[in-house]
């Protein structure tokens, strides 16, 4: 399982971008990948490195379509292979969940 960090906005486009952020929020909420938006970033889980960097894809089309003339892409990736893990393991193995 892979568990993703991304944060991809235009730098652009104003102090506010938060249109492109709902609609980059949209596609990652519509991709049938578990997700969790906060603050600053939205975490995905995701069962291989094809479905994570299709929706990172979908997202950075999306703010291209939207005229964006510069698009920032922050993203972090554990992908651990020795056992299955989720969001909820990681925060329940510190005492978050």
């Amino acid at each position: 399982m892979i568990i993703a960090s991304l944060a991809i906005f235009p730098t652009s486009e104003g102090a506010s971008v938060s249109k492109y952020v709902k609609e980059v929020i949209q596609i990652i909420e519509g991709s049938g990948l578990k997700s969790d938006t906060g603050g600053m970033s939205t975490t995905i889980e995701a069962p291989d490195l094809q479905s994570l960097f299709k929706v990172i894809e979908k997202c950075h089309d999306k703010l291209i379509d939207m005229k964006a003339q510069r698009i920032h892409v922050d993203l972090h990736i554990d992908h651990r292979l020795d056992k299955k893990s989720s969001v909820q393991k990681k925060l329940k193995s510190v005492g978050k969940a």
